[in-house]
């Protein structure tokens, strides 16, 4: 059994409440993939047939965002869990998109297991989304590392994610921000949901422990040898930052 494995993720429960309530729960989503899709259109557009590493990729909505922008890209898709594969694979296939391609395995297994029947090279973009801070910072510094050996020259990677606030003061005011933000999501939705949950699971020891702050992986990103290296975004604990090769 593998780390994730052990993990809540690794099971349909967990995933599929967050797959449900993500739009109510995860702040400016749909602003998040516009934006990374505008960060496409901008650095990548003009290259055409770009391949593309989904890292975490869930049930595929950002792949699937990307491909509907431009049905050239080969998209590989990548997560520790079978059931979040199948949503994705579903998804896509469903849409049309025939050049995908999808593989099981876990951040750990790419760091650490001998993963040579797997081809994850020549990237022109690779992004995660809400995935990377599970992983410790000598973990997530070792698959930045990982993801800039995978880069074509010139390739960007992108992930948009949870942060550790730089400060106590201030993560209390981001987590006030947040939970305003989801009651009026809920108004605005129509919908019910306990916002102190959420907030409580993030504070989780387990969960909060693994976080890590903007600049550390920032300067991560700086001492790998990325360029172009700066947050896109942000609101609170949500950000999108990167880099490029």
């Amino acid at each position: 059994m593998t780390e994730f494995e052990k993990t809540q993720w690794s099971g349909t429960k967990t995933a599929d409440w967050f797959l449900k309530e993500a739009d109510m729960r995860v702040v400016d989503r749909e602003r998040l993939i516009k934006t990374l899709i505008s960060f496409y259109k901008h650095f990548l557009w003009a290259k055409n047939q770009n391949r593309v590493l989904d890292l975490g990729c869930g049930d595929g909505l950002i792949t699937h965002e990307l491909l509907k922008a431009d049905d050239s890209i080969s998209a590989t898709l990548v997560d520790g869990s079978d059931h979040m594969l199948l949503k994705a694979k579903k998804r896509l296939d469903e849409a049309g998109f025939k050049k995908t391609n999808f593989i099981k395995v876990s951040f750990q297994e790419l760091l650490y297991a001998d993963q040579k029947d797997i081809d994850l090279q020549d990237f022109d973009l690779v992004f995660s989304s809400l995935a990377i801070h599970h992983l410790t910072m000598g973990e997530k510094r070792s698959l930045f590392e990982y993801i800039y050996s995978n880069l074509r020259d010139g390739g960007w990677f992108v992930n948009i994610d949870v942060l550790l606030s730089p400060t106590d003061n201030l993560e209390g005011w981001y987590l006030d921000l947040w939970r305003q933000w989801m009651v009026d999501r809920q108004t605005a939705l129509n919908l019910k949901g306990d916002c102190e949950f959420t907030v409580g699971k993030f504070m989780e020891q387990n969960h909060h422990k693994t976080l890590s702050t903007l600049a550390d992986q920032l300067n991560a990103f700086t001492d790998i040898g990325f360029k172009d290296v700066d947050c896109y975004y942000k609101f609170g604990v949500f950000a999108m930052y990167g880099g490029r090769k």
